[in-house]
């Protein structure tokens, strides 16, 4: 069962859960291809004659899967272990999984919601929230997916 309907409240209803958007594996994927790259192509780079050993391109590409796979498990673990949803009473922040941190905001403190987004962003639609409210805000909130639908119902009421 998901941390937010664990702390729903009595009659509490939600009305929008986000993610982290798919744009997280972006970086891992690179060093996927920089690795297939190496390994591929690793014999036409590398000029005859300049080692001894023909194990480069196949090492420099190990080493740049061992660096994606890192960089894909850690993205899928965020995405995994993050929940945003908004209810009809509070938005609700919970990321971790063992150790976990979580933020609540009640509606009636909200004040403002700050979206960013960069012009991949707004094509591939994610981007940065910030949530403002009274004497306090939510840090902001990266690479969510759909941050204007996020806003438009927090502003809804």
């Amino acid at each position: 069962m998901s941390y937010v309907k664990k702390v729903l409240q009595p009659e509490e209803t939600v009305k929008h859960e986000s993610r982290i958007h798919w744009i997280v594996y972006v970086p891992g994927l690179i060093f996927v291809i920089l690795a297939l790259a190496a390994y591929l192509f690793g014999d036409l780079a590398i000029p005859a004659g300049w080692t001894s050993t023909e194990s480069w391109p196949m090492a420099i590409g190990a080493a740049l899967l061992i660096i994606a796979i890192y960089l894909l498990l850690g993205a899928f673990f965020s995405r995994w272990t993050t929940e945003l949803a908004i209810t009809n009473r509070r938005i609700i922040f919970k990321r971790g999984f063992i150790r976990r941190h979580t933020i609540e905001m009640n509606m009636d403190k909200i004040e403002s919601v700050d979206v960013d987004q960069s012009i991949l962003g707004r094509i591939l639609n994610y981007g940065d929230i910030t949530v403002r409210g009274t004497g306090t805000g939510l840090e902001p909130l990266k690479d969510i997916d759909d941050p204007i639908g996020f806003r438009n119902h927090v502003t809804a009421g």
